[in-house]
């Protein structure tokens, strides 16, 4: 679906690369699932049964939602995390404690009974990551209960596909008030049925080709095009699709144009929470209406610099929009 009039609200809609004024944008809303998280972070990826050392560990948060809205209020922009419940366990206490301190508004709600999504994370210096991951469907559904009130003055809203159906409530919602959405779907670029259910209710679709070949479908992800990924997204009905593809950069289109900008050469620590950080810049420029290819520049700088911190620290926004104006882009017209 076309989303024109006020269903375009807080939309880019300017070809040019420089800043709109406009006043200071609302909140930026994420729902999603509220996970512990135990992050590990290696020199080199691990091996089977090969003991390999690890760098760093500790107890952090997810999933995706919990870290752009952290990441957004890293970059000064104002961002609610509407969460799933969590169990009323040692692992639900750890990481509401922790979610208490980013700064973000969260209310975490302890259900008796439930187990907290746990998440073991191993991150290497290649940029790549292995994770270990348990929900029920039990603490999924608590999404439903979730207040999604926020959203009546709200300026954007993020979800992930794998919150399931759950993630359509808000989604609904936000396209009645003309709140743009950001889906972020991972490699799901191929599922007709879920691009068919999310299209109508999302501006913005963000897919990550940086898993292995069975994640994505080919025989081998060096063939996959992130041109025509972004081409079928948007004839798929998302106003804008944005692919990313680790250090290779990423591919943004819209209807009128695509955007490919290459990503610039950085020192990789930890690659884990790249691809939230490339979303919660992308809505941050989004919310601000900056023109598509500031958007683009601006979340694959932003992406990069995240991976030369371990954990979820991201730079200010000032020095993700110096490097974003040094690099490699090529614009062309559709």
């Amino acid at each position: 679906m076309r989303m024109d009039g006020p269903a375009r609200r807080g939309m880019q809609n300017h070809t040019n690369n420089e800043e709109t004024e406009m006043p200071e944008p609302g909140e930026v809303v994420c729902f999603g699932v509220l996970s512990y998280l135990q992050l590990m972070v290696v020199d080199e990826p691990p091996v089977y049964n090969g003991g390999t050392p690890v760098r760093t560990m500790s107890d952090s948060y997810g999933d995706d939602a919990a870290i752009v809205a952290d990441m957004l209020h890293q970059l000064g922009q104002p961002a609610r995390f509407l969460p799933s419940a969590l169990g009323d366990d040692d692992l639900g206490r750890k990481v509401a404690a922790t979610v208490g301190e980013l700064g973000v508004p969260v209310q975490p709600v302890f259900k008796p009974g439930l187990s907290t999504v746990a998440e073991i994370s191993i991150s290497d210096a290649t940029g790549g990551r292995t994770y270990l991951y348990h929900r029920t469907p039990e603490l999924l559904a608590t999404l439903d209960e979730t207040d999604i009130s926020p959203l009546e003055t709200a300026a954007g809203l993020y979800v992930d596909w794998y919150d399931e159906n759950y993630i359509l409530r808000p989604m609904k919602r936000a396209t009645e008030l003309g709140i743009p959405v950001l889906v972020n779907i991972e490699s799901q670029y191929e599922n007709r049925e879920l691009l068919a259910q999310l299209a109508p209710y999302s501006a913005i679709c963000q897919v990550s080709i940086d898993g292995g070949a069975q994640a994505i479908g080919v025989a081998s992800e060096s063939h996959v095009d992130l041109t025509a990924v972004a081409h079928g997204l948007v004839e798929a009905g998302f106003h804008i699709a944005a692919v990313t593809r680790g250090d290779q950069g990423s591919v943004v289109a819209d209807s009128r144009q695509t955007i490919r900008t290459r990503a610039p050469r950085v020192e990789v620590i930890d690659g884990n929470g790249a691809g939230s950080s490339f979303s919660a810049a992308m809505l941050y420029g989004q919310v601000r209406r900056w023109p598509l290819e500031q958007c683009a520049r601006f979340a694959t700088a932003q992406g990069s610099l995240k991976c030369t911190t371990p954990g979820y620290k991201v730079p200010a926004a000032a020095e993700g929009l110096r490097l974003a104006s040094t690099l490699d882009v090529e614009v062309t017209t559709r």
